[in-house]
């Protein structure tokens, strides 16, 4: 079998390709004879009922520097591909969005991973809640009243954008921290949607889990460890990636909503446990293969190259 494939993604050529998952699909993909198709998002157009992107042909090497070779630039009918891989990074924007209705009229016709409706139905602290007794005590507000008065219940709290990636604009505010009013008017400032409040888990200290679920299945973690003097775990402010397995709440945790992204079809999804709580969603461009990988040798890769391959 040989699909063609376009990847929807940010620019190749500044990737780290010992940790992009991206990169991890596209090797797998190319490995197992896929042709490879590159664009950004910008390079997508709507002209008389097609969805048409000017993409070029891709191949790609695990040579640091020289990862990647383009063909020469065509504007293509997307619905003339076996696959769109929609993988450019989050935080959410009307660019990402937009091509997200466009991916409406090719799909499931041309299967896109994920489902473009169900990727924009679900950002990921939104998502989050719809599984009553997952997560930890969370606000969503632009309300200083509502932000006062969940730190006087929880005393320590977290506050971040409501669309942020990557740990970007996470603070944590102590009981009596005076920050607090100068942080909900930065916020106010910077940011038009409200803003999410949680209860801090003192739990991360041990870690935060990253789970990678392939068709509604857990397949792998990582565990990832906050630096000392850091609240965020993400790896490149400086967390650190450890092997672990999963505990029993948290298969838990994957077999309540499992099914669940199954039926939307989200076929790849990597999910955030701190302690025994589900903080995270992340539906728009997982992380975390190549790490996995490293650590306990599960190609997860090829578990997704093989969930897609079984709908052809």
């Amino acid at each position: 079998m040989t699909l063609k494939v376009a990847i929807q993604m940010d620019p190749i050529d500044s990737i780290d390709i010992a940790g992009d998952s991206t990169f991890a699909l596209g090797m797998e993909a190319q490995k197992r004879g896929h042709e490879l198709y590159h664009y950004l998002v910008q390079d997508m157009c709507y002209w008389d009922g097609k969805v048409m992107a000017y993409a070029h042909p891709l191949e790609l090497r695990r040579e640091v520097g020289n990862h990647f070779s383009f063909g020469e630039t065509s504007r293509v009918d997307l619905s003339e591909m076996d696959v769109v891989l929609l993988r450019q990074d989050p935080p959410f924007h009307m660019g990402y969005i937009t091509t997200t209705h466009l991916l409406e009229h090719i799909h499931p016709k041309t299967l896109v991973v994920n489902d473009p409706v169900e990727v924009r139905n679900a950002p990921e602290k939104i998502f989050l809640t719809h599984f009553e007794g997952l997560m930890p005590p969370t606000l969503i507000t632009r309300h200083r009243r509502d932000v006062m008065e969940f730190r006087d219940e929880h005393k320590d709290i977290i506050i971040k954008p409501l669309y942020g990636n990557g740990g970007a604009g996470v603070f944590r505010i102590r009981e009596g921290d005076e920050n607090l009013n100068s942080l909900i008017e930065m916020f106010d400032e910077m940011y038009p949607e409200p803003f999410i409040v949680q209860k801090y888990l003192p739990e991360v200290r041990q870690g935060d889990k990253r789970i990678i679920l392939v068709d509604g299945k857990a397949v792998g973690a990582i565990n990832r460890v906050p630096a000392e003097g850091e609240a965020r775990s993400n790896m490149h402010v400086g967390g650190r990636a450890e092997k672990t397995g999963l505990t029993t709440r948290e298969q838990e945790i994957c077999d309540i909503i499992g099914p669940v992204l199954k039926e939307k079809g989200l076929l790849f999804v990597g999910i955030d446990v701190i302690g025994d709580y589900l903080t995270e969603i992340n539906v728009t461009s997982p992380t975390g293969l190549q790490e996995i990988e490293r650590f306990d040798g599960t190609n997860i890769a090829g578990l997704i190259w093989a969930a897609i391959e079984e709908r052809f």
